[in-house]
């Protein structure tokens, strides 16, 4: 075998490997695609964290679009974004939340502190049903349709250009329609 082939091939497998490295680094993290969207929402059943006793499960959202909110206290992030969840809340946006892997009291807290902008909060302290619904961290986002079928995920905090960009467009368009 030439002596130039010896080294082309870890040549030719290095410039193939920076180029996977740098198409990745051009990606928006924020846009990881979901397996669920397009398909019905993970099925949970937990205590609300205001009341114990009482359950919310999924079928809660039906027959309204939603959003689905998954925050924590102990999330930056998550008092970053608080305030325009209020604001949706305010607009008459239906927000149900998520309490991540938390302590039931300081979420308690931190919602009379800051203001609670959700109709009802399911509590999550062992984080199982955010598994079931992909959740990489906390806040992340979801809009849910009439049917109970996820048709976007926000990862990270919303903004106000996220908002106006993705979020109000699509829930205008799934109130419209029969989805």
């Amino acid at each position: 075998m030439p002596r130039f082939v010896r080294y082309l091939a870890p040549l030719v497998a290095f410039i193939a490997l920076a180029g996977l490295l740098y198409k990745g680094l051009s990606l928006d993290p924020r846009h990881l695609p979901s397996p669920l969207i397009d398909k019905p929402a993970p099925a949970f059943s937990l205590p609300l964290l205001q009341q114990p006793e009482t359950l919310i499960s999924n079928a809660d959202f039906k027959g309204q679009v939603t959003l689905f909110n998954v925050w924590a206290t102990w999330c930056v992030a998550c008092r970053q974004e608080h305030p325009l969840l209020m604001q949706l809340a305010k607009q008459g946006v239906p927000i149900y939340g998520l309490n991540y892997k938390d302590k039931r009291d300081d979420a308690k807290r931190w919602l009379q502190m800051y203001g609670n902008p959700y109709l009802a909060n399911a509590f999550d302290a062992e984080g199982r049903t955010g598994i079931d619904w992909g959740v990489y961290g906390t806040p992340e986002t979801f809009v849910v349709d009439k049917q109970g079928i996820i048709r976007f995920k926000h990862i990270g905090p919303l903004t106000n250009d996220s908002i106006k960009r993705d979020i109000l467009p699509l829930l205008k368009q799934l109130q419209e329609s029969d989805g």
